[in-house]
């Protein structure tokens, strides 16, 4: 390898450490500002109001995730090998405009059907344009991505969650109307796609390549024909937790919904580590599996599977102890029945962690169509479960309980195949599953009589020895075993 080589090679790894770090920095901030404009309108409007924002919300969130059609693979791939990019790129955003006006139909539609409350309907009709938003935004992102820019998608989707942000605090001084602030976020949509498009998008977007590109029928089909399993992909982790919203919102009181979405907020912060460290790994996962070293991808796999486990026991009893003081601090106290919600819903981060783990690790083994089917089953499981269960028990806590089932029935499946491909073993899992639900158990009851602060410091220490003692067990096990094999080799 000659030195020009070398450098290429350097400038590629660069490029790609750089972007990773821009879309792992603007992600986090993204959700954060996005929480906190959450805590912000939950405080300032009543419970009822608050939930009707979160139930639009949610319906057009849901039809946004099946909007883009999965098209923006289709055009990272087709861009390397296409010549005429420009019109190519003009196709897809028209095509991408096309489908978000499309389901903005549909989401007007679905409002309509749904609900007889005339503020939601409303409300659908005017954050429902975020879909045309969305997929426009979501189209410049794949130019950027394809292009290596995605440092300009990232600056510009910060920019947009701080909008939303400042947006929330005009509540601080002036009261306005949930629809009028509603009005004013998409004001701010338009001014985040406006910035996109002239300081954060590639030189061959223009409104004449737009206006000429030309789309037929037979086209549009073919590319969704092929591209499917991208839209169930894509879509499903949005719907498999928005879902939940539109079925309280059909079956129980507009304060269930609001309980719902605080404890998910939450919830989607302790998610921030493990997505970032999955989509860190996922690479060195590849690297391992096409190299053929297997025993070094096992390793790797439990070491971080440890890891992962630990920081969901950690997290699960921190919200369970302090969840009633956290909540009423950042959301107001207009909600007391999230408390519970949050506890019961962070049962199921403790195997939620290690299943984003396995889903890269089944991807980088090359089984991403089987990842899609235990999506599309454990999708059914919890849909089924919630409207069974809330049949019969009109309460919260089914939506909980049906999504830790359906994470469960999840985590079982991937390792079953983890298993037959001699990634991991029968007495590895049995050994997780028991640790943590245990734990979650013992928990819970000694809670009911402990001081929350006493009984949590006494549970990190009591982990913190667990661990240590494993180490340096583990430590003195293989020097135990050396010794024993340089005394076998001098004899």
């Amino acid at each position: 390898m000659n030195w020009s080589q070398i450098k290429n090679t350097k400038l590629l790894k660069s490029a790609l450490v750089k972007n990773s770090a821009w879309g792992i920095a603007s992600n986090i901030l993204q959700i954060l500002f996005v929480c906190i404009f959450f805590a912000i309108v939950a405080r300032k409007y009543s419970a009822s109001e608050f939930a009707r924002f979160l139930v639009s919300t949610s319906v057009y969130q849901i039809v946004a995730a099946f909007s883009s059609m999965g098209l923006g693979q289709w055009f990272v791939r087709q861009y390397v090998i296409d010549n005429d990019k420009l019109t190519l790129t003009g196709k897809f955003l028209k095509t991408q405009l096309g489908l978000g006006m499309l389901f903005y139909i549909v989401n007007i539609a679905f409002a309509f059907l749904a609900y007889a409350d005339p503020q939601i309907k409303l409300l659908c009709i005017v954050l429902g344009t975020n879909i045309i938003f969305d997929n426009l935004i979501n189209g410049i992102r794949s130019i950027n991505i394809v292009e290596g820019k995605q440092h300009k998608t990232a600056l510009i989707l910060v920019i947009d969650g701080f909008l939303k942000l400042v947006t929330g605090c005009l509540l601080f001084i002036h009261p306005i109307s949930i629809v009028m602030l509603s009005v004013i976020m998409i004001i701010a949509r338009l001014l985040t796609l406006h910035l996109l498009i002239r300081l954060g998008s590639s030189n061959n977007i223009n409104l004449k390549s737009l206006w000429y590109a030309k789309i037929s029928l037979d086209d549009l089909r073919v590319l969704i024909a092929k591209n499917w399993r991208f839209i169930v992909i894509g879509s499903i982790s949005i719907i498999y937790w928005k879902m939940g919203n539109i079925i309280i919102s059909k079956t129980l009181s507009l304060t269930n919904v609001a309980d719902y979405e605080i404890a998910f907020r939450i919830f989607s912060i302790f998610l921030i580590l493990p997505i970032v460290a999955s989509s860190t790994i996922y690479p060195q996962f590849i690297r391992y599996f096409n190299a053929g070293n297997h025993a070094a991808l096992r390793l790797l796999y439990r070491n971080i599977f440890l890891g992962y486990t630990l920081f969901a026991l950690v997290s699960y009893a921190f919200m369970y102890s302090f969840s009633g003081w956290i909540i009423p601090l950042a959301f107001g106290k207009g909600y007391p029945g999230s408390v519970l919600c949050t506890q019961q819903m962070f049962l199921t981060f403790l195997v939620l962690p290690s299943v984003l783990l396995q889903a890269n690790l089944i991807v980088a083994l090359g089984l991403e169509k089987l990842d899609m089917w235990f999506n599309i089953f454990c999708f059914g499981v919890n849909v089924v479960g919630c409207v069974v269960g809330l049949y019969f028990i009109k309460e919260l806590s089914v939506v909980n309980y049906s999504v830790c089932f359906s994470f469960v029935i999840f985590h079982i499946l991937q390792n079953i195949l983890l298993i037959r491909k001699k990634i991991t073993t029968l007495k590895f899992c049995f050994v997780f599953y028991s640790v943590a639900f245990s734990t979650a158990f013992i928990y819970q009851h000694l809670a009911e009589n402990t001081n929350p602060v006493l009984l949590f410091i006494s549970f990190l220490v009591t982990l913190i020895i667990i661990v240590l003692a494993s180490f340096l067990y583990k430590r003195w096990h293989y020097s135990l075993h050396l010794t024993v094999f340089k005394k076998t080799e001098s004899r």
